[in-house]
C-alpha cells in the first residue's frame, strides 16, 4: 500500500468564517469511571524444561522436555478508569495451563506420550495505560494463581496407559504478565449506558511459572481473547463560545501519474543476485528440505544454464521462480566448482555449537553428490555470522533475527564463484522470465500531506461511459492502482479521478484529476532487471555496489529509456522507519546511476523512483523464510527501453 515518493507541492485551503458573539450548547456524555464485564480467551501454553517423575509411584523411563497446548481462560473483571491515561484492572477466573509434551521414544523403542491438565484460579491485578486519542491500551501486572487441577495421562504404546495426579505441584504461583488491548464501543456516543468489546493479547513469561517444586518444567503462555465490558457514563452540557471554535486549515495536494501505455506483460532478462548463505532450521543440523537436493546421477547432468530459461511449469506464489533458483544454490555451487577445478571455498557456520556440523553437511553434499575434492572446502564455525542480523542491544523480533543468523556463509576468492558486488554475493544467475502486471503499468496517486491531516481517503475512477470503480480507503501519502485492472478489456479510455478525504476534524474534502490510458497488448516489450540486496537495517551499502551500477547496469541504459527504481524492506521493525529506509536505498541508487549516465552523455533518461517500505502488496517475496526477508531488503532496477 505504500508509495511514498513525495512530490514537493503544497496548497492552502480557505479557512471557515468564525462567527464571534454566538454560544454553542453541546451535550456530551462522560466516559464511565467503573467498568464490569466478562472475558474469554485461549491460552497458548509452551512447555520447556524436564519432566520425568510424575508422582511417587511413577517415574517414566524417558524424560519429556518441550510441549504445547491450547486451553481455555475465562474471567470476571472490573476496571477503574479515572480521568487521564492510567487505570486499574482486575481479572479473576479459570486459567487452563494444560498441554501435551512432544512425544519421546521409550527404551522399548516405542512412542511415549504425556498430557497434562493443570489448571488454576488466577487473580490478575494490572496497571492500565491508555494511548491518548486512541482506543488502544496497554496493561501489566502480577499474576497470583491457585492450583485446582493437576491430572496427567501417560501412554507408552502397547505397554502402559495410565492416568493420575502430578505430585509436588505448587499450590500457589506468583508471576507476571504484559499485554495490549483495543476498546471497540458498541453503544452510541450519546448513550450513557456504555458497552465495549475489547480484543486483547497478553504475554506471560516463564518467570515464576514453574508448576512443580521438583525438576525444571516451565510454562510460558500467550493469551488471546476478547472481553465484554459494561459501564455507565453521565450526560452534561458544555457551552462553547463560537469564537473559540477555530477552523483547521487542511494542506493537502492531489496529483496523478499514469503510464502513457499500459503494458499487460513484459519479457524480462533478470540478473538475479545469489545469497551466499544457506539457512538452517532451528534445532536441526541437516540441510532443510526446501533446498533442492540432487542424487549423483542428476548432479552429473545438472548445468546452471538449466535454471536460466523460462520454466514451462507454472509456479505459484510471489517470486517463486527466483526463489527456486536460489534454492538450487548448492547445485549451482557444485556445478561452478566442477567446471572450475582450481577454485576453493570456505563454509562458516553459526552459531558455534552447531555451525561446524551444519558446514560439514554442506561439504558432504558437494563431495558426495558433485564429486568435489574435500581439500578444496574448508569448514569453520563462529558464534555469529560476520554480518549478523541480531545487533547488540536489540530486543525486538529476536526470533526472526536469530533465525537469519542460523546459517552457513559461503566465501571464496575465486571470481568464478563469487562476485564483488557488495557483501561478497554469489556470482549472479541470469534468468529469463515473463513479468505480468509490470510496475510501470500502475497509476500512481499522490495525496501529499494525507498521513498527517486525513483520517483516510478514497478514489473513484469514472470512465467515458460513466462507469465508476472505487478504490480505498487509504491512509498514506502515496498509493498505486493497477492500470490493467482499471482499463480492463477496453483499448483505451479517459478517466476522471476523484479523491475524497476525511480530515482529522471530521470535514470532507474532494479533489479531481484526469488520466488517459491506452492498453498495450500488441507486442511483448522486453526489459532488463537488476537487484541490489542489503544486509539487515543497512542503507549505506550502496557504495559497495558502485562498480556494478556504473560498469554493468549504466551502460545498458539507452537514451530515451525509463528506469524504475523501487526499494523494499522486510517486515522487521517499525513501518514508518522501513518506509524511510526503502526511500533512502532507492534514492541513493538513482543518484549513482544518474551520475554515471551524465558522465557518458546520456541525459534523456526518465527515472521513476519509489519506496514501498515493508508493504506486502508490493514486496518481491514473502517474509516467512530468512532468505525471503533477505531478498526483500532490496532495490530492484527495471530498465524499460524506448518503444520502436
Amino acid at each position: 500500500m505504500l508509495l511514498q515518493y513525495k512530490m514537493i507541492k503544497r496548497a492552502i485551503l480557505l479557512s471557515a468564517i468564525v462567527v464571534l458573539s454566538q454560544v454553542a450548547a453541546q451535550a456530551q456524555v462522560t466516559q464511565p469511571t467503573w467498568w464490569w464485564g466478562l472475558s474469554g480467551a485461549a491460552n497458548f501454553n509452551f512447555y520447556d524444561g524436564t519432566t520425568q517423575t510424575l508422582n511417587s509411584s511413577l517415574m517414566v523411563p524417558t524424560a519429556f522436555h518441550k510441549g504445547f497446548g491450547i486451553k481455555p481462560y475465562g474471567s470476571v473483571l472490573v476496571e477503574y478508569r479515572p480521568a487521564g491515561i492510567w487505570g486499574i484492572m482486575l481479572n479473576v477466573g479459570y486459567d487452563g495451563r494444560g498441554g501435551k509434551f512432544n512425544d519421546v521414544v521409550a527404551p522399548c523403542n516405542c512412542d511415549a506420550t504425556l498430557h497434562t491438565d493443570a489448571a488454576y484460579v488466577a487473580v490478575e491485578p494490572s496497571l492500565r495505560l491508555a494511548v491518548p486519542a486512541s482506543n488502544l491500551y496497554f496493561f501489566a501486572g502480577p499474576r497470583l494463581a491457585f492450583n485446582i487441577q493437576n491430572g496427567f495421562s501417560y501412554t507408552q504404546v502397547k505397554q502402559l496407559n495410565t492416568n493420575g495426579e502430578l505430585s509436588n505441584m505448587r499450590k500457589t504461583l506468583v508471576s507476571g504478565q504484559v499485554g495490549v488491548g483495543y476498546e471497540i464501543p458498541l453503544a452510541s456516543a450519546t448513550n450513557p449506558n456504555k458497552i465495549n468489546l475489547s480484543p486483547f493479547v497478553s504475554y506471560q513469561p516463564y518467570f515464576g511459572q514453574a508448576p512443580r517444586s521438583i525438576e525444571s518444567w516451565q510454562v510460558t503462555t500467550i493469551r488471546a481473547g476478547i472481553a465484554l465490558k459494561f459501564g455507565k457514563g453521565h450526560k452534561k452540557v458544555v457551552e462553547i463560545p463560537a469564537a473559540a471554535i477555530v477552523p483547521v486549515a487542511v494542506d493537502v495536494t492531489f496529483s496523478v501519474r499514469a503510464p502513457k501505455a499500459v503494458p499487460l506483460k513484459r519479457q524480462v532478462s533478470e540478473t538475479l543476485p545469489l545469497l551466499n548463505a544457506v539457512f538452517f532450521d532451528d534445532g536441526a543440523n541437516t540441510i532443510p528440505d526446501r533446498y533442492i537436493a540432487l542424487n549423483k546421477a542428476q548432479a552429473d547432468n545438472f548445468k546452471e544454464e538449466q535454471l536460466q530459461e523460462e520454466q514451462s511449469v507454472t509456479m505459484s506464489g510471489r517470486s517463486a521462480r527466483q526463489l527456486n533458483v536460489y534454492h538450487n544454490i548448492l547445485n549451482i555451487l557444485g556445478d561452478r566448482m566442477r567446471t572450475n577445478p582450481g577454485t576453493t571455498i570456505s563454509l562458516t557456520g553459526a552459531p558455534a555449537g552447531d555451525g561446524k556440523i551444519m558446514a560439514e553437511s554442506i561439504k558432504m553434499y558437494l563431495t558426495d553428490t558433485f564429486g568435489i575434492n574435500g581439500s578444496r572446502i574448508t569448514t569453520l564455525a563462529r558464534k555469529k555470522p560476520a554480518n549478523p542480523s541480531e545487533q547488540p542491544g536489540g530486543n525486538k523480533e529476536l526470533v526472526l533475527l536469530r533465525a537469519e543468523d542460523r546459517r552457513v556463509d559461503i566465501a571464496s576468492t575465486s571470481p568464478e564463484l563469487l562476485m564483488e558486488v557488495g557483501g561478497g554475493m554469489m556470482k549472479p544467475v541470469h534468468i529469463n522470465t515473463m513479468q505480468t502486471d509490470p510496475l510501470d503499468s500502475y497509476v500512481v496517486l499522490n495525496v501529499d500531506g494525507a498521513k498527517k491531516q486525513l483520517n483516510s481517503w478514497s478514489i473513484n475512477a469514472t470512465d467515458d461511459r460513466s462507469v465508476t470503480q472505487h478504490y480505498g480507503p487509504f491512509t498514506n501519502d502515496q498509493e498505486s492502482i493497477s492500470g490493467i485492472a482499471m482499463i480492463g478489456n477496453n483499448p483505451e479510455g479517459n478517466y476522471k479521478i476523484t479523491m475524497t478525504g476525511e480530515t482529522k476534524n471530521g470535514t470532507t474534502i474532494t479533489k479531481e484529476n484526469t488520466v488517459h490510458l491506452i492498453r498495450q497488448d500488441a507486442a511483448i516489450q522486453k526489459g532488463l532487471r537488476y537487484s541490489v540486496v542489503f544486509d539487515f537495517d543497512k542503507a549505506i551499502g550502496i557504495a559497495s555496489y558502485n562498480k556494478l551500477l556504473t560498469d554493468i547496469v549504466s551502460p545498458l541504459i539507452t537514451d530515451g529509456s525509463t528506469v524504475i527504481v523501487h526499494g523494499h524492506t522486510d517486515i522487521i521493525g517499525e513501518e514508518d522507519y522501513n518506509q524511510k529506509l526503502s526511500d533512502s536505498r532507492a534514492q541513493q541508487t538513482q543518484k549513482v546511476l544518474e551520475s554515471s549516465l551524465s558522465a557518458t552523455g546520456k541525459n534523456n533518461v526518465k527515472f521513476e523512483t519509489l519506496g514501498f517500505g515493508e508493504d506486502i502488496n508490493h514486496s518481491p517475496f514473502e517474509n516467512a523464510l530468512p532468505e525471503e526477508r533477505f531478498y526483500n531488503r532490496t532495490v530492484v532496477i527495471d530498465i524499460i527501453p524506448t518503444n520502436k
